[in-house]
Order: C-alpha cells, then structure tokens, then sequence
C-alpha cells in the first residue's frame, strides 16, 4: 500500500524548482545592458515581422524596370521612397527585408519547437530509465553528432525538394541531439535526489515523477539552449536559401537576397548588405539574450 507522505517531506524539490527565483532571475537580466540591448533589437525585429503587411509601403515582389538599381535614400539619385533602395529588377529592400523577417524568425521558431519535443523526451527516457533504452538513443546521438548539421539539411532538402515546410522539419529533426544530450546529463544528476525517492515511497508512477519533479527542474537548461538554437536555425536557413535549397522563390528570405545581389556587389553594394546586416543583427541580439539569460539563470553566477 503506498504510504501518504505530508508535503514537507519534499522541500528539497520546492527548492529546486525555484531556484533561481524568477524575481531575481529578472532583476540580474534587466540590469544588464547587453540583455537589454538584445531585447530591444529583438522587440523591433519582431515587431516588423508581424505588422509586415500594415508597414510595408510596397509589395516585396512588384517589379519595377524603371526603378531598378535605385540606391538607398543617403546615396545621390535616392528615393525617400524606397528607403534602403531597390533591387535589380526594382523590388523595395526594405520591404523584401521586412517580409524576410517573418520567414526567418518562423523557421527558427518551429524549427526549435520540434526539436526540443523530440530531444527533450529522448532525454528524459534516456536519462529516466537507463539501460538499454540509453545506449540506443545515445547511440543515435552520437551517430547524428559525427555529421554536420548543416550537411544534413542541405542533402534532405536537396531530395525533398525546396519548401517552407520541408525547410522546418529538416533543421528540426537535425537539431534535436543537443537537447537530448542536457537533458539526459540533468536527469542522471535528478534522478537520484531525496526528493525523488520520496515521490517513488509515496507509490507516485514513473511518468508523472518525470513530467511534475524531472522536467520542471530542467526548464532553465531547455530555455538557454532553446533562446541559441533559434539563431543557429536562422543561419542555417539563410545558408540554406543563399545555396537555393531554401524555401524556394515564394517568399523573400535573407539568403537569398544575398544570393541574387552577389553578382551586382559592385555596381549595387546595397542589395546584399542590408539583408546581411539584417541576420548580423538579429542572430546577434539572440545571443545576447541567450547568453545573458543563462547567466541569470544559473545560481553559481
């Protein structure tokens, strides 16, 4: 018969869970200004890309001979109608960039979002029960580890031929050994706690041990890595657009903006800068938020 504890005897797991504490975790993320900084840039980001359609003067792919190669509104012959210029066939980069936007930070978001629920319960599995269900997926992580990632999702987008969709399934079914990989090391330091021997004497079942005291206690960890696997998926996406195995010619994305204005670097410098600077910004105010954020997270610091 199991045996009802009082919740006292579980303050260790309480301790755990908040620590931490969330009021402190914000107040050392607010209080730096590289966090704040990368916020800001993100919030803008962001911003744009939803509001897209209502901010946007032109549409990103109306074509236009007369107006090509119109340079940014600073430069002599520039049109304060198209403020970062046009493209070789007269497209508005603002607006192209903007719209790109929306590609970039979906891809990066969906793409995350599978791996962390692929990775996440392998981890859990992995590092839960053990055995030989450990030496398979470990073994499958390492497997995937001795191949670039990047390599991956060029050959299968190669094959599956270029789309928005098969863009988001490939780098999320190749990113998901890194969670796999934390959160295993997490839950073999977890498993063996006092708080959870104490759920395992109050007959409380394997699952709902790993989904109420396992997985709350790794969330900083999945949040950290999370916030820089979406940079990472953004870079690969442009990589992945600039070679043109990305999403294909529907939609405007940065790397390929990069990709068509290479050829015209000399005569046009704009058409590959501004796209450039674009990913250069927002990968970078990721990182910013990422690396800040786990240091807010982590009570050594």
């Amino acid at each position: 018969m199991a045996v009802s504890l009082p919740s006292a005897v579980l303050p260790y797991a309480d301790d755990v869970a908040r620590a931490p504490s969330g009021s402190r975790t914000w107040r050392k993320f607010a209080h730096n200004p590289a966090a704040l900084l990368g916020m800001l840039i993100l919030l803008v980001v962001v911003g744009a890309a939803l509001a897209a359609p209502w901010i946007t003067r032109h549409d990103p792919a109306t074509q236009s001979l007369i107006r090509r190669f119109t340079p940014p509104v600073w430069a002599p012959g520039g049109n304060a109608a198209y403020p970062l210029g046009t493209d070789q066939v007269g497209r508005d980069i603002l607006s192209r960039i903007i719209h790109g936007a929306r590609i970039s930070l979906l891809v990066g978001v969906l793409a995350v979002v599978i791996s962390v629920l692929v990775g996440v319960t392998l981890g859990l599995v992995s590092g839960f029960v053990g055995g030989r269900a450990d030496t398979v997926i470990m073994t499958v992580v390492d497997i995937t580890w001795s191949f670039p990632q990047i390599l991956l999702a060029l050959a299968f987008v190669a094959a599956l031929g270029p789309s928005l969709v098969t863009v988001i399934l490939v780098l999320g079914f190749t990113g998901w050994e890194r969670y796999a990989r934390v959160v295993r090391a997490e839950v073999l330091a977890l498993r063996e706690k006092d708080f959870i021997e104490a759920a395992r004497a109050m007959g409380i079942g394997s699952a709902r041990i790993l989904l109420r005291h396992v997985l709350p206690n790794t969330f900083s960890s999945i949040v950290v890595l999370s916030t820089l696997q979406v940079a990472q998926a953004i870079l690969q996406e442009a990589a992945l657009s600039f070679l043109g195995v990305g999403s294909g010619r529907t939609y405007p994305t940065w790397g390929q903006m990069i990709a068509l204005g290479r050829d015209f670097v000399s005569v046009a410098w704009w058409l590959p800068t501004f796209p450039g600077l674009a990913i250069l910004a927002t990968v970078l105010a990721i990182n910013l938020v990422g690396d800040r954020l786990r240091d807010a997270l982590d009570p050594r610091v």
